[in-house]
């Protein structure tokens, strides 16, 4: 007797490096767009990583200047 066909799952393998790049550039765009958004409305991009509203926005913020400085 033959056992039922398998489904397909999907790999739980990471991402190519492509697309992983993709995924990376996407989520920096969408955030970069937040902090647009955020100094249109503030005048200012000094973010708080400590105003709940803004945490994590604030986290990326910092992030990304400590990366620029190394």
């Amino acid at each position: 007797m033959s056992s039922p066909p398998r489904k397909k799952q999907r790999s739980s393998l990471p991402n190519s490096p492509k697309e992983k790049n993709v995924e990376e550039e996407s989520l920096w765009e969408q955030r970069f767009d937040e902090l647009c958004a955020f100094k249109a409305q503030n005048g200012h991009c000094n973010v708080s990583a400590l105003d709940a509203h803004t945490n994590s926005l604030g986290e990326w913020v910092m992030k990304q200047r400590a990366s620029f400085k190394t």
